[in-house]
């Protein structure tokens, strides 16, 4: 069975405008420049314009050429990413433990209060099913 191609993994700067382009949906290159500003005030708009055109030469946006300016979108859903990535990362760093990457997470400060809340919430809910 042949095996179809994975997208490749974004960089950090890529990771940051496929986070817009899944919080916009399909949007213009003016519109993610606009977007990613609020947070990035120096990001101009040629290098946004540069690494959308990259981003999808590697498969990982759609480009609509249909109107005078081209409306750019996420090739994959967010979840569907993140669970890639993850899966990667709980192989390479934690010798494919989820266990491990989940307690590291809850010892480092990287978990806040309302979120271990929210964690045990759920544990809660699910134990019951």
């Amino acid at each position: 069975m042949a095996r179809t191609p994975r997208t490749p993994k974004p960089t950090p700067a890529e990771l940051d405008l496929l986070r817009v382009l899944w919080s916009l949906g399909p949007a213009t290159v003016k519109q993610v420049h606009e977007a990613l500003r609020r947070e990035r005030p120096e990001v101009t708009y040629a290098t946004v314009l540069r690494l959308l055109q990259v981003m999808h030469g590697k498969g990982l946006l759609t480009r609509d050429e249909s109107e005078r300016s081209h409306v750019y979108a996420a090739a994959q859903r967010q979840g569907s990413l993140q669970e890639r990535l993850l899966g990667e990362m709980i192989q390479k760093v934690f010798a494919g433990s989820g266990r491990d990457l989940v307690l590291a997470a809850l010892r480092s400060d990287a978990v806040s209060d309302a979120e271990r809340e929210e964690i045990q919430r759920f544990l809660e809910e699910t134990r019951h099913d």
